[in-house]
């Protein structure tokens, strides 16, 4: 199985500039910011995937750098995470034009899963 990042979302306080800062370095453009992912402004990575930046959507929400990993099937992925020790922050969430996204904790980290 090859792994592919589908989604990575950046959570910061500095929204604009970290999306001018990528815009620069990777001469990627920056969409409007999008309702259905948290009001990420996104842009494409070049590979089909998407890099989103948004604003903290609580303030308990610490900034965090979170891939999303392409799964075939959400549910199994969750479940053998589940079984291997991970922690379930965010269950199986359909993301309408998206897919389904959920987010697990280990090691003091998020990791987060992907399905079209």
């Amino acid at each position: 199985m090859t792994m592919k990042t589908q989604y990575l979302e950046i959570v910061t306080s500095e929204v604009e500039a970290v999306c001018a800062t990528y815009a620069t370095t990777f001469g990627i453009k920056f969409g409007a910011s999008v309702p259905a992912l948290g009001g990420a402004r996104t842009a494409p990575m070049g590979d089909g995937s998407l890099i989103g930046v948004r604003a903290p959507l609580r303030t308990s929400e610490a900034p965090v750098v979170r891939p999303y990993w392409l799964v075939q099937d959400i549910v199994s992925a969750v479940s053998a995470a589940q079984s291997a020790g991970a922690l379930l922050a965010l269950p199986p969430m359909p993301i309408e034009g998206y897919g389904t996204c959920a987010i697990l904790q280990q090691g003091g980290n998020d990791h987060g899963l992907w399905q079209l």
